[in-house]
């Protein structure tokens, strides 16, 4: 995979319509595994993720790789709350990003059958994407992302109004990705989520870090009464 990583945020900042969202944001994101980003909502974890990656342009401050901007954006991707179809077939709307890629037909089909296979999608290829259930198209959505081998995903809130039963296989997906050496960052309101799948968290509060570190520290012993709250399941503003 590319060398993507380090991404350095230094005094990363976002607006939106002249309201500051995010920020500043000093974050670096290295090594292996997954990232967590928790916080209340409208705490801005959407914006950070768009903002590394990308998507959300910067007020201030810088958003740096280990690499030239245009390698980054061809070797990461994002996967929405609301996954986006093409009104295409599954087969077509997980062939569409080899395509673009340049890739020919014939391979990019045979590809494209092997991924619906991998997240159980193999048996509706020929089925229109956008009439899918949410958890179909949530599926639909990882297999595109993660078909081109991506060195890094972001992914917002990639199992929110999913059932128990389609969660598990979600996060079979991600815990794949991660074995086949994919980085992780993704936001979640499922403390237990969380705890299964993140190396290390992220407490956004106000726009701003409030914490940073390993997932068992901040589950077992946060640092600040704002945390201490938030996992209790106060509200927090």
């Amino acid at each position: 995979m590319t060398q993507l990583l380090p991404l350095v945020l230094q005094n990363a900042t976002a607006r939106y319509r002249r309201t500051t969202v995010v920020g500043p944001i000093d974050l670096t994101v290295d090594g292996t595994g997954i990232t967590v980003v928790l916080g209340p909502n409208g705490s801005g974890k959407t914006s950070l993720l768009r903002m590394m990656h990308g998507t959300a342009r910067l007020a201030g401050g810088s958003v740096t790789w280990a690499c030239d901007m245009a390698t980054a954006r061809a070797n990461q991707a994002f996967v929405f709350q609301q996954p986006i179809m093409l009104r295409r077939s599954v087969l077509e709307n997980l062939a569409y990003p080899l395509r673009l890629r340049g890739l020919n037909k014939s391979k990019a089909l045979d590809q494209a059958a092997d991924w619906a296979d991998r997240v159980g999608l193999g048996a509706i290829l020929t089925r229109p994407a956008p009439v899918l259930s949410g958890g179909e198209q949530q599926k639909l959505a990882l297999a595109r992302a993660l078909i081109t081998a991506p060195s890094l995903v972001f992914l917002d809130e990639p199992c929110a109004a999913l059932d128990g039963k389609a969660t598990r296989e979600i996060e079979t997906i991600l815990t794949e990705a991660l074995a086949a050496g994919t980085r992780l960052v993704l936001t979640t309101h499922d403390m237990g989520q969380a705890r299964r799948l993140a190396d290390d968290v992220i407490f956004l509060l106000r726009g701003k870090i409030h914490e940073h570190g390993c997932t068992k520290l901040f589950f077992d012993h946060p640092k600040t009464s704002e945390a201490r709250a938030f996992l209790k399941g106060d509200i927090v503003e």
